[in-house]
């Protein structure tokens, strides 16, 4: 402490010169506890905290906000942020990076197509526009909604892309000809998350208004509006679609989870155990499992053929978004505390935690060959961990 003296009473700064000194003491060095020990040093520099990334990305001068691996390419990253900017960028090749210019607001989602030849932005401008992934060259600006783009997805097969606006409604276009398809409307506020089924025959979508609906994409038409008891009561922030194509799980800033029947458009079951605003949904890709992530620092792992919890995972702080690694039995979430915590969904165990960001982490991908998990943040940057010994 140079210059003050903290006492039981608070005098403010107390300042000392030679005639107060009463006897010297000398200390063995030995004696002194470490720094490490201290844990209200609180306002300590970050810089002192350990790093575990293998690679930084520094390209971005505001908040990241989204984060997607290429399917197809084990090196190649897309990110995309509050500085209205996105990039290409390779694993543990620093030194290279290609700017995806055009957006006038920030680029609040990516997605690579399942080939990994087109990447698709979407920005808070209202525009989506189509990259070329080997090149990074603009392909086409694809343009009709009003309102700020909120999510991008593709077609399972083919070059289709969808995004959701902040303006209520849902859009579909041939990315190669850079042709509208279908405009999907009904939602009575922001669509918030949404995506084809994995066998590309159904569209799920989810809103503010508190409803999921289940549309035709080729006639554009709703076939399940999912709304009122028993379902969610506030806005829906996250949704996911099971493998076989025939179950939604929907997250809500109501705290419940519901399993939707995407043919019957009938709530199945409902998941409730949290406490706070659902963040993050996923299913299990190797048992019938889901996971939830959620404001009130837990992540749920359910068993969901008996509709229970298997393990509750206590975090710092809230959990900002997940993902299951590959087809293996972990999965990491991504949390407001800055750590990225890697769980084996067997023992409810946290096996890793991974330090080096300084805020808030936003999204979540895995390489395509499993190898690394990159994350980003709040704090401007995105950070590449080694995952190769959970596959």
């Amino acid at each position: 402490m140079v210059g003050s003296v903290h006492d039981e009473d608070d005098h403010g700064e107390v300042f000392l010169d030679e005639s107060d000194i009463i006897h010297e003491v000398t200390v063995d060095d030995e004696d002194l506890p470490d720094a490490d020990d201290d844990e209200a040093g609180s306002d300590v520099d970050n810089s002192e905290q350990p790093d575990d990334s293998v690679h930084i990305f520094t390209g971005h001068t505001g908040e990241v906000y989204t984060v997607v691996c290429s399917p197809t390419d084990s090196r190649l990253v897309a990110t995309g942020g509050g500085d209205d900017k996105g990039f290409f960028w390779r694993v543990n090749q620093g030194d290279w990076a290609s700017e995806i210019q055009g957006h006038k607001d920030s680029v609040s989602s990516l997605a690579f197509s399942t080939d990994g030849e087109l990447l698709a932005s979407g920005g808070f401008d209202g525009l989506v526009q189509i990259w070329d992934a080997s090149s990074g060259n603009l392909k086409c600006t694809l343009e009709g909604p009003d309102g700020g783009i909120e999510w991008v997805r593709w077609h399972p097969r083919g070059h289709v892309v969808l995004a959701g606006s902040d303006n209520s409604t849902v859009w579909m276009w041939n990315a190669d000809r850079g042709a509208y398809l279908n405009m999907f409307s009904g939602h009575a506020s922001s669509v918030t998350c949404g995506d084809f089924t994995p066998d590309g025959k159904t569209i799920c979508t989810g809103s503010d208004d508190a409803t999921m609906r289940i549309w035709n994409p080729k006639s554009g038409e709703s076939i399940h509006v999912i709304k009122g008891h028993p379902y969610h009561t506030e806005g829906l922030t996250c949704l996911a679609i099971s493998a076989d194509s025939t179950l939604a799980l929907t997250g809500s800033k109501d705290g419940s989870v519901h399993l939707v029947n995407i043919t019957t458009g009938k709530v199945v079951t409902s998941l409730v155990s949290h406490t706070d605003s659902i963040e993050c949904v996923g299913f299990s890709p190797s048992a019938p499992w889901a996971a939830t992530g959620s404001m009130d620092q837990k992540l749920i792992i359910w068993d969901l053929q008996h509709s229970s919890p298997r393990y509750t995972c206590d975090h710092e702080d809230g959990v900002a978004c997940l993902t299951w690694l590959g087809k293996s039995r972990y999965l990491a979430t991504g949390c407001v505390d800055g750590k990225v915590r890697v769980w084996d969904s067997l023992s409810g165990a946290c096996v890793r935690t991974f330090s080096g960001h300084s805020d808030a982490i936003q999204a979540l991908s895995v390489t395509a060959n499993q190898e690394f998990l990159v994350s980003v943040s709040i704090d401007e940057t995105a950070r590449v961990f080694e995952i190769a010994e959970f596959r």
